[in-house]
């Protein structure tokens, strides 16, 4: 759907797809294969894999998640991962095996700080030394990358752009943290107001941080496809706007008529 509506590539690949709905853990064999075939349909266009964001209101069987009282500020997303050290390098081993055949860039969710960063990347390595020791094909990564999704994130921004490749702004979920409105309680409907200054304001903050360390930034989340904020994002430099495959060619079109 990408390729024949004229889409550049995958600026969100949702990897939790992958687990949601199922007892058992998918294997490295399964995801590689998944991710692999996603590669070959791009024929060459970027192809940007978010790891594991299980948590809030994503939850899988399949993984040992505990109760908790305020799950979107609990242990989900990157957080997950570094929990459980075994699920991550499964999966980063599959990002890895899929390079080899695509033009694949990584992405880290729910960053809010650099020593995260530092982590996540620390384990891409530690993938690629296994497969090497294994004698399996690999490839690094084209760009690493993570989300913008809380406002610690866009305010140090200039901090986090030294160690990436790029920015995509979770703009959902940075909405909700910096508006304090559980999006999924629709009785604070009446509060959540995505055109909040406050939220695009952020945005044009990360973009701002990321064009000045020489790296790219894109939105993804709801607000990439509100034409009512486009010409406002093009106008603050966003580089990518990542939207779902029927708001391509209108969103192209409302860029063009700029």
């Amino acid at each position: 759907a990408i390729v024949s509506t004229g889409g550049e590539g995958v600026g969100l690949f949702r990897s939790e797809f992958m687990y949601l709905g199922r007892a058992t853990l998918p294997s490295e064999e399964e995801l590689t294969e998944v991710y692999t075939e996603a590669a070959k349909k791009l024929k060459g266009r970027l192809l940007v894999i978010r790891t594991l964001d299980i948590g809030a209101d994503k939850t899988a069987p399949c993984l040992p998640l505990q109760p908790e009282e305020n799950p979107a500020l609990g242990i989900r997303a990157l957080r997950l991962c570094f929990e459980c050290p075994d699920v991550f390098m499964t999966q980063l081993r599959a990002i890895l095996r899929a390079s080899v055949v695509g033009n694949v860039a990584v992405m880290f969710p729910m960053i809010i700080a650099l020593d995260e960063i530092k982590s996540a990347k620390d384990a891409i390595k530690k993938a690629a030394q296994q497969l090497e020791k294994e004698q399996v094909a690999y490839a690094m990564p084209k760009e690493v990358g993570i989300m913008i999704e809380t406002p610690a994130a866009a305010v140090i921004s200039d901090i986090l752009a030294k160690e990436v490749d790029f920015f995509s702004v979770g703009s959902n979920d940075l909405t909700q943290y910096t508006l304090a409105i559980d999006r999924l309680n629709e009785r604070l409907e009446k509060y959540c107001d995505v055109h909040h200054e406050a939220v695009l304001r952020l945005i044009e903050m990360v973009a701002e941080n990321a064009h000045k360390n020489g790296i790219w930034v894109g939105i993804c989340g709801e607000l990439g496809s509100d034409f009512e904020l486009t010409e406002r994002f093009v106008k603050a430099g966003i580089d990518e706007l990542s939207v779902y495959p029927a708001a391509i060619l209108p969103l192209k079109k409302r860029i063009r008529g700029l």
